[in-house]
């Protein structure tokens, strides 16, 4: 099961050391005086870009502007919820409690990292932040939670109606993903040939991408498997019988969970090689029920029907703010 393990995301562009510690460490953006940092942009960007680096193995312009624009987009939400936190210091002075950071935190690694914690730790250390420093970040974004609540407090309620619809809506994206399973065909194309010294990783990604066209226009995957891929797969035509999303990666199961059944993916790039991969079917975990999850549900509803006044609040908090940004 190890060749399906894909590495959690590639280095964009070689730097020298100090060049790659100044893009970890500076600063981002300044609001009102407070710092936001690269490491914080880089953390919210890492799952994106994982995927992003596995779906688009020759990189180019067209990688480049979406992580342009997810960087951006960002570091647009991180200035906001700045503001937010600002209003929370000066008017409410509260705290969140442990209890409930530590439990937002464990909902991260359950849903983010297939309840991994070495692979959130490895997530972390990539976008160049800590544990403790990932916990305040988590803290932050509990304390935005709280104050946007805040400010629906007395506005339009829900209907029950309107909640059943709701729920109806996001409850699979509500489930307990670590029950997730998945039925595959694969096709690994290793990035260097052991026998043949002249084999780039550039022929072999011509190859792959070449199997992928194949595929696309209707060829044999059981066949192409058997006579192109190098995994224990190869003998049975690629075929992967259903296997928990928990045995593969954050990333690898992420992307297979939002492809279409029946489509071809691919080639997608990790450390060693290439996958392409057909999703056969997709075992989904279980929902909650809708009392379990009344409150966020209703909360989805309160914030979508009370958007105007959500937007006025985010455009004084704007208006009175001194904001310079670096990146």
């Amino acid at each position: 099961m190890s060749l399906l393990k894909l590495a959690l995301g590639l280095i964009l562009i070689a730097l020298t050391p100090a060049l790659q510690a100044r893009e970890v460490t500076g600063i981002a953006a300044k609001v009102n005086g407070r710092v936001i940092t690269k490491n914080e942009v880089n953390y919210h960007l890492t799952p994106y870009r994982q995927q992003l680096d596995a779906q688009m193995p020759r990189k180019g312009k067209a990688y480049d502007q979406l992580i342009g624009k997810a960087r951006a987009d960002i570091l647009d939400s991180l200035i906001e919820r700045e503001l937010i936190l600002s209003e929370f210091h000066t008017k409410i002075k509260g705290q969140i409690p442990s209890h409930a950071i530590d439990s937002e935190i464990k909902r991260q690694i359950r849903e983010l990292y297939n309840n991994n914690r070495s692979e959130y730790v490895k997530a972390l250390r990539q976008a160049g932040m800590t544990p403790q420093q990932h916990r305040r970040e988590t803290e932050k974004k509990l304390i935005v939670q709280a104050m946007r609540a805040q400010q629906l407090s007395g506005s339009v309620p829900p209907l029950p109606n309107e909640v059943s619809a709701e729920y109806n809506k996001h409850k699979l994206k509500m489930r307990d993903m670590t029950g997730d399973a998945l039925e595959f065909h694969k096709i690994y194309i290793p990035k260097f040939d052991q026998t043949n010294p002249l084999i780039t990783p550039e022929i072999q990604l011509e190859l792959a991408e070449d199997i992928t066209e194949q595929l696309k226009k209707g060829g044999d995957f059981a066949e192409l498997a058997k006579e192109h891929s190098t995994d224990s797969y190869a003998e049975d035509g690629g075929k992967v019988e259903k296997t928990p999303r928990t045995d593969l990666s954050p990333a690898f199961a992420a992307i297979l969970m939002e492809t279409d059944e029946g489509k071809i993916l691919g080639p997608l790039e990790d450390a060693r090689g290439y996958t392409i991969i057909r999703v056969d079917k997709k075992h989904y975990g279980p929902v909650p029920s809708l009392s379990k999850v009344r409150k966020t549900i209703e909360a989805r509803v309160r914030t979508r029907k009370n958007k105007a006044k959500q937007d006025r609040w985010i455009k004084r908090l704007l208006k009175n703010a001194m904001i310079t940004k670096n990146i």
